[in-house]
């Protein structure tokens, strides 16, 4: 009886979340006077009706083409979705199947910490880029975006330390130091501008590539653990080869693109972070310090076998 009242509650939660994470975006259409919409919201209509309030605050705010304005539709549509879909799972009891091939606590865990980077990130960026206080658009889906990560993050604390959950790996160190490598990847890969006619920044381009579709590869094998053991080699052996490679890949690009981006393009004397280019620019820099920190991390800790790494 507690063991259902437990996942009743688990359910409840990620329902509210999927409705949270899905109704900042209903609030463009509260906007243009769609307050019917806004009240209809639910889990089960998320996957149809969240992309098409995304497309329509996209048109409203006329910043569609924007990096950081299309990462943070794909956060919206993303994170909603999948708490959606882990919701319908749940409900169904599906999880006991899943759980033959892959740990479903651990799981769901680590989507709601990966979730909880996504959807803060995004209201940060939001806020910074998009707030304004004579409009009531932004103002409402500034709201809702702080909301949505916060309950997110609500989320992560309870499962990590109230319930205590210990994750075998996307929640646990190992895999989650992948996830926050590979969400640096996605905000340098968004922040990238101004390079085409730089050579040596565009190399810099395409090294930031070549670590990035493996670490999903690296996430999902670890995660289904049948797929891992029928494998013909070691994948512990190969992350830390990867890893290797990786910490390179960033040393090189924390020198030379620095270097080559701001040789001749020295700061604007008036640079308000919020639209100006340099500043953006500048953030592939901070962001490509954090990845370095985190592969070198991430490659010691392994070397070491701490932390819940495996030695190799």
């Amino acid at each position: 009886m507690a063991r259902e009242k437990t996942s009743s509650s688990k359910t409840n939660r990620r329902q509210l979340l999927a409705v949270v994470c899905a109704s900042h975006s209903c609030c463009c259409c509260c906007a243009a006077g769609s307050w019917e919409a806004f009240k209809a919201v639910d889990p089960v209509s998320i996957t149809s009706y969240g992309p098409n309030t995304l497309h329509v605050g996209g048109e409203r705010a006329g910043a569609s083409s924007h990096t950081y304005w299309n990462y943070a539709m794909f956060t919206w549509f993303f994170c909603p979705l999948f708490t959606l879909v882990i919701t319908i799972i749940e409900m169904f009891k599906l999880e006991l199947l899943l759980k033959m091939c892959m740990d479903w606590s651990d799981f769901t865990t680590g989507m709601a910490m990966s979730s909880a980077l996504m959807t803060v990130s995004v209201a940060i960026t939001y806020v910074n880029f998009y707030f304004c206080l004579t409009c009531i658009h932004g103002i409402l889906v500034s709201v809702f975006a702080i909301l949505c990560g916060l309950l997110y993050t609500l989320e992560v604390i309870k499962d990590k330390f109230i319930d205590r959950k210990k994750g075998s790996y996307l929640a646990a160190p190992p895999g989650f130091f992948k996830v926050m490598e590979a969400f640096v990847s996605c905000m340098i890969f968004v922040s990238l501008s101004g390079y085409r006619d730089k050579p040596m920044v565009i190399v810099c381009v395409i090294l930031y590539i070549i670590p990035f579709p493996i670490l999903p590869l690296i996430i999902a094998t670890n995660i289904l653990s049948k797929l891992k053991m029928c494998l013909p080699f070691s994948l512990d052996r190969f992350v830390s080869i990867f890893l290797v490679i990786s910490v390179l890949v960033y040393v090189f690009t924390a020198i030379v693109y620095p270097i080559f981006m701001f040789k001749g393009n020295p700061r604007p004397s008036d640079c308000p972070p919020s639209y100006c280019i340099w500043a953006i620019q500048f953030m592939v820099v901070f962001f490509t310090y954090i990845n370095l920190i985190l592969f070198t991390l991430d490659l010691i800790f392994t070397l070491l076998g701490i932390c819940g790494f495996k030695r190799t």
